[in-house]
């Protein structure tokens, strides 16, 4: 039998990145990530907030992205695979949870743009750019005798003239026909 095990969740880090090397030296990034649906309760009218908590883990190059660039609250978006996870708790009772295992992390928010730690010569020659989340390189991110500060002042100035303020108006979320 055939099967298909693939996963992309969007949502906010519950909090910091937990960076982690393996005993054979691959580095480990372990990410808690929430993900909120809004739905209005057909019966009592009211609406309901769900929220659905998971946890990530990205290997590799992504994690040294990850560890340097995300902090809690951060937008992202996940793609990978479900992995089941079950152990035995201190107190002997069976414990189990479900768990991502990242193929792909996207840095969602901070200026609008998004970054994809998916590949790492993205990441090569423009940290800045990526701490700026936007992939367009300006003379300051690509020379190497420049001073930081002033460097960040001019990225500002060009980022906000650059781009235009998108206004988002909010809409009320769908109504499902489900019982609850």
């Amino acid at each position: 039998m055939a099967g298909y095990n693939r996963i992309i969740i969007m949502g906010n880090l519950t909090r910091d990145p937990e960076f982690k090397q393996l005993a054979s030296g691959q580095p480990v990034c372990q990410l808690g990530v929430a993900s909120n649906r809004q739905y209005k309760n057909k019966q009592t009218g009211a609406m309901v907030q769900e929220v659905c908590f998971i946890d990530a883990d990205v290997f590799g190059p992504q994690a040294e992205s990850c560890r340097q660039f995300l902090q809690k609250g951060r937008p992202v978006l996940i793609e990978g695979r479900l992995k089941f996870d079950s152990w035995e708790g201190n107190d002997g009772q069976k414990r189990s949870k479900y768990s991502i295992v990242a193929d792909r992390v996207v840095f969602l928010g901070n200026g609008g743009g998004a970054v994809e730690t998916d590949a790492p010569e993205k990441m090569s020659g423009g940290a800045s750019r990526a701490r700026s989340g936007s992939m367009q390189a300006s003379a300051e991110d690509m020379s190497l005798d420049y001073e930081p500060a002033a460097a960040e002042s001019a990225r500002k100035k060009t980022t906000k003239a650059a781009a235009p303020e998108l206004e988002f108006k909010d809409e009320p979320p769908f109504q499902d026909d489900l019982p609850f």
